[in-house]
Order: C-alpha cells, then structure tokens, then sequence
C-alpha cells in the first residue's frame, strides 16, 4: 500500500551499480519510479481490499458489507494519490514547514475519507437517515491508521532512495579521488624515470659517445610512447608489462653494459593476468640504482611472476648488497619507488594484495607482490 510518489520520481536519479551484492538489494525495482509508484500503489489497495473483504465475509456474505469494503478500496486508492502530489510538493519546501503541512493534509485527507466511507455505507442502508457523527467516527479509526501506515511507508521508501542515491553520489567521488591520487602516483614515474636516463644521456654526449648517446635517445622515445599510450588509470597484462621491463632494460644495458644482467621467469598461464601497468619498472630501476651500481662487477636481477590459483606471484630480486642504512635512506632517494609502489597496490586492491620486502644476510634483495588474478580491464587503479 506505500508507494513512491509519481511527481517526485524525477528527483531522484536513478541507482548505479555497485561491486558487491548487498544482501537485500530493491534498487532494481525503483529504476523506473513511475512503474514502481502504480505497482506499489496497485498491490498495496488490492492487497488491503482482500484482508477488508475477508473480514466482512466472515460476518456473512451480504452486498451491503461487501460493496462499502469495494468503496472504501476504491476511495482510499484515490486519496491517497492526491496524498502523493501534496507530499511530492511539501518535500520541496523546508523541513518543518513540509512536516507540519503533511502532518495537517493526513489529518484532513483522513476525515474525507472516514465521511465518504461512511456516506457510502449509509447508501446501503435504506432505513438510514444520512451520515451520522457516528458513522463518521467509527469509520475514521480504520481510516486514519490506514492512511498513517501508507504515509510512514511513502516517506521511508523516500528516504531510503535518497540515503542511497547519497551513498552512490559519495562513492562516485571517492572513486574520482581515488583515481585522481593513483594517476598522481604514476606520473610521479616519468619525472624520477627521465631525470636518470637523461643524466646518463647528459654524460653521453659529455663523453661524445654520440652514436650511444642516439641510440638511447631512440629508445627512451620508444618507452616514453609506451607510457604516454596508456590511461594512468588503466591495467596492463603481465606479457605487455614484462616488454615494456624489457625496453627500459635496455636503454639501462647501454649505460651498465655486462654490470647489468637480468633474467625473466614468466609462467605462461599468468601472461594474460593484469596489474598496473609500469609497476615492475620502479623496483627494477630500484634495484638497479641499489645493487648495479654501487658494485664494480654488477649484479643480476630476477623478474618472477608465477600463478598460484587465483592469485598472481610476482618477485623482483637482484643480487647486490641487500638492504641497508644507505639503501633507505631519504637523503639518497626521492623517495617514489617502493613507496609509489605500496601505495599504488593499496589504491587498486585494498586489502587483497600483499606486498613484502626482503633482504638476505648474506646480500641480495628481493619484492614479493601477490595481487588476484584479473583478466579483465579494472577501473579504479592507475597504470
């Protein structure tokens, strides 16, 4: 018998979906309000002419209970549609002002239809003499607890539309948030990126190695097209991530030559799993800076990337010092690498990722990210 107002439908934007299920979810129902409002309207009277209709049929079976109980349905469908525009209205107006005008309306709304049920009744009746004070009294009881109920009804299927067309509006700002902080973090990645093959072009030319010095040139474009390619708020997959590792290793090679030496250890069936795109670039730049250079003979770094059910194993190692004071400190960083990393995977999996780091007694270092395994394209994180 509560319905949602047809005038009032427009003012309430329609429902967008959400990543998990709630338990009990009706907003697929109030997409069309329009339809909602004469559903609802349509089975609640139904619904109160069959209860009203039994308990007269109980007393006997006569056309002179039934046909009022028909009225009564019949009428009260009616009024409570002008109660649907007069709230519609109201809810525009200010708070208390909308309260106590909705307030008087059921109080009038009610004695209308306690006197038009109780004329109706007095029809039936031939020996009557017109609407008594008493007829109209004992009918306002049922009446107005019916139109009070319907009422309570309108107002909470409202409310409860607007708290989650609220909660959606509120989602869909801390989803912008979200990906505005992600695609902040990525772009921190090219400044920190450039700064260092540049530097080492810089030194090229210095050394008038030009020929080497063009060539990193060439590929830096190559890997910077790569990156100006995609959405920071896109997803790779592993085989797209795991080339475009390579391509940055190799304008490193020209500046390491033998010192750097990597090796890959990709499980084919994890190639199509997405993640971030240029998340294994900061770690691997990391260990270069950490454990290629600061040794004469260099160091080897291991990409892995392993799939494990549904989970996606991903470890970059090298072998060059491990960790120590040096390695962490602020001073000797810009402070983007595993930090711009950790960040970037709490943003784009929450709790479901883990992220740990590693260091040997005996040198060496190592990151071990575990993410779930996605073959579809994801929205909310930055690539």
């Amino acid at each position: 018998m509560a319905t949602l107002p047809a005038s009032s439908a427009a003012s309430l934007s329609s429902p967008g979906s959400s990543g998990r299920r709630r338990a009990l979810n009706v907003r697929p129902f109030f997409e069309d309000k329009s339809r909602a409002f004469w559903t609802l309207q349509a089975v609640g009277w139904a619904g109160y002419l069959l209860l009203r209709s039994v308990s007269s049929i109980s007393n006997g079976f006569t056309l002179e209970l039934i046909i009022p109980v028909i009225v009564e349905a019949i009428v009260g469908y009616c009024v409570t549609l002008l109660l649907s525009a007069c709230y519609g209205y109201y809810r525009q107006l200010p708070r208390v002002a909308g309260a106590l005008l909705s307030v008087a309306t059921l109080v009038v709304a009610a004695v209308l239809y306690a006197t038009l049920n109780a004329f109706s009744f007095s029809l039936m009746k031939p020996g009557m003499a017109g609407i008594s004070l008493t007829l109209v009294a004992g009918s306002l009881f049922i009446n107005s607890v019916s139109l009070a109920g319907w009422s309570a009804l309108y107002f909470a299927i409202n409310y409860y539309l607007i708290v989650e067309n609220q909660i959606d509006e509120m989602r869909a700002l801390e989803l912008q948030a979200s990906n505005a902080q992600l695609a902040m973090l990525r772009y921190q990645l090219n400044p920190h990126f450039l700064f260092n093959t540049l530097n080492s072009i810089s030194t090229l030319v210095l050394l008038k190695q030009t020929e080497r010095a063009n060539a990193m040139l060439s590929r830096l474009s190559s890997f910077l097209r790569y990156t100006l390619a995609n959405e920071p708020t896109a997803h790779v997959t592993v085989a797209q991530e795991v080339e475009t590792l390579k391509l940055y290793l190799e304008i490193e090679k020209m500046r390491f030559e033998d010192r750097l030496r990597t090796e890959f250890d990709i499980d084919p069936r994890a190639e199509r799993a997405r993640l971030p795109s240029l998340l294994l670039q900061p770690l691997v730049e990391n260990a270069i800076k950490y454990a290629v250079t600061p040794q004469e003979e260099g160091a080897e770094i291991c990409v892995r990337v392993r799939l494990a059910g549904e989970r996606v194993q991903i470890g970059v190692s090298d072998t060059g010092p491990g960790l120590h004071e040096a390695r962490i400190s602020p001073s000797l960083s810009t402070g983007v690498g595993l930090t711009n990393i950790r960040e970037r995977l709490v943003q784009a999996y929450g709790p479901e990722q883990r992220f740990e780091t590693r260091s040997a007694p005996a040198g060496g270092f190592s990151v071990e990210i575990e993410i779930p395994f996605q073959l579809e394209d994801v929205n909310r994180e930055a690539a």
